[in-house]
């Protein structure tokens, strides 16, 4: 079993800037693949960044300039920076964590969210 748990969310202004954390828990055996996602009210569940175990990065459209992903692997742990946030950037961030479970078969864990509001 995985826990994963978002903290940093909140209410900015537009043009500020957040971080956000995730840490993960429970039975870690090795390095895996995480993600940020968010999900506005009555949209559907977007990704917004996502960084492999060797630290490669990949970024939506709409974010990229803006926002960083990064990890931390001895703290089992995954990092966003948003900056210049955006009216738009209003959602609940969520953290994803994948395990590879063999047999082309997966296992995805998720954190219980984190609200950014982008108000002014």
């Amino acid at each position: 079993q995985v826990q994963l748990v978002e903290s940093g969310g909140g209410l900015v202004q537009p043009g500020g800037s957040l971080r956000l954390s995730c840490v993960a828990s429970g039975k870690i055996f090795s390095i895996y693949p995480m993600g940020w996602y968010r999900q506005a009210p009555g949209k559907q569940r977007e990704l917004v960044a996502a960084i492999t175990t060797d630290g490669s990065t990949n970024y939506a459209d709409s974010v990229k300039g803006r926002f960083t992903i990064s990890r931390d692997n001895a703290k089992n742990a995954v990092y966003l920076q948003m900056n210049s946030l955006k009216p738009e950037d209003t959602a609940v961030y969520y953290c994803k964590l994948t395990i590879y479970r063999g047999n082309y078969k997966y296992d995805y864990y998720w954190g219980q969210g984190t609200q950014v509001t982008v108000s002014s």
